[in-house]
């Protein structure tokens, strides 16, 4: 009996339709599979679409504010190459986000390389030396056959397809939990950070809604001279007020680009919701993912330990009598290559 009632469970996790929209087409979230330690290694890319060197130079990439240019590698793939201060932070959210079925483009961290034929370069010409070398890159994939912008559709927190589903507000718990404090969507302009994408080799109408910066992360939410990027000390301080209850409340620490927006609106039910997945991470996939992401042992062991903290204080919530949730309460080191780079 045993047997089958697991089987019959395995079965019914295997149906979970994706979330979707009310037209049917619009998808935010979908059952995540299987995912090894080599998912969190390599993320959504995999190890084959890594990029490989040499990597020749195509154009500078003047969109956001982080220095970017675009370069082409030893297979042909294209790619956006970020430097400054978000090249850890993107490729481990990039990993989180697919673990748990959320939409996310292939991310990698290259400690160390060479562009060449790099020329007439404005801001990204501090990160390349006159030979071309670099340090500390996220490569983001820019192959549209896989995924590509629906530049006609855009969306934002309080104006989406998806308002009160377990999905959007577990998106929205992921951002506090990664402390994404720029949470910039279609309400800012030309700088959102909410996407709409369509997969082209899919042969359906479906488009596919995703957050798509994850730079600002990982460091301490909060207003423009309190927040930052990658900070591991900051990230261990601010895990301490999280989330908790307060007079029958939700209470969330985090503070950022639509705030109430971002906080507004979560139950236990989606908390519950949410660990359903997240419960599954184990530590050594965390720290995982972490190292590819160019996090030194230091670093990996401060996160891996907040991280884990930020959970546990999520499967409290989960537990309690029902809740609503409140608005908020006013108020760089050495790094080594995830894999090794081959030349052809």
């Amino acid at each position: 009996m045993r047997a089958i009632f697991l089987l019959a469970t395995l079965t019914l996790l295997a149906a979970v339709p994706p979330c979707v929209g009310a037209d049917r087409n619009a998808v935010l979230w979908q059952q995540p599979g299987n995912i090894t330690l080599g998912d969190w290694i390599w993320g959504p890319g995999g190890e084959a679409r890594a990029p490989i060197p040499p990597f020749a130079f195509v154009e500078e990439d003047f969109k956001g504010t982080n220095p970017k240019i675009k370069v082409r590698d030893a297979k042909g793939d294209h790619w956006t190459v970020k430097f400054g201060g978000e090249n850890h932070g993107d490729v481990f959210a990039s990993r989180l986000l697919y673990a748990l079925g959320y939409v996310t483009e292939p991310n990698y961290f290259v400690a160390s390389g060479v562009v060449t034929g790099a020329h007439n370069l404005r801001r990204a010409k501090p990160f390349l030396g006159k030979d071309g070398a670099f340090t500390y890159a996220r490569f983001k994939l820019g192959d549209h056959r896989a995924l590509a912008h629906a530049e006609a559709k855009t969306w934002s927190w309080d104006d989406n397809p998806f308002a009160g589903t377990h999905e959007l507000n577990g998106l929205k718990i992921l951002l506090m939990l990664t402390s994404n404090w720029d949470a910039k969507d279609a309400r800012d302009g030309a700088g959102s950070n909410t996407a709409v994408y369509t997969k082209p080799d899919s042969h359906t109408d479906r488009v596919y809604y995703a957050f798509e910066d994850w730079g600002s992360t990982m460091g301490k939410w909060g207003g423009f001279f309190e927040r930052d990027k990658w900070d591991p000390a900051g990230y261990r301080e601010q895990t301490q007020k999280f989330v908790r209850r307060t007079a029958g409340q939700i209470e969330w620490g985090y503070r950022g680009k639509h705030g109430k927006d971002i906080t507004s609106g979560i139950g236990p039910g989606d908390i519950s919701w949410l660990l359903t997945y997240l419960s599954r991470i184990t530590d050594e996939q965390l720290k995982a993912g972490l190292r590819a992401s160019g996090a030194t042992a230091a670093e990996i062991d401060i996160y891996a330990r907040s991280i884990r903290d930020r959970i546990t204080q999520l499967q409290r919530l989960s537990e309690t009598p029902a809740v609503t949730s409140a608005p908020p309460a006013a108020p760089r080191p050495r790094v080594v290559l995830p894999f090794r780079l081959k030349e052809r």
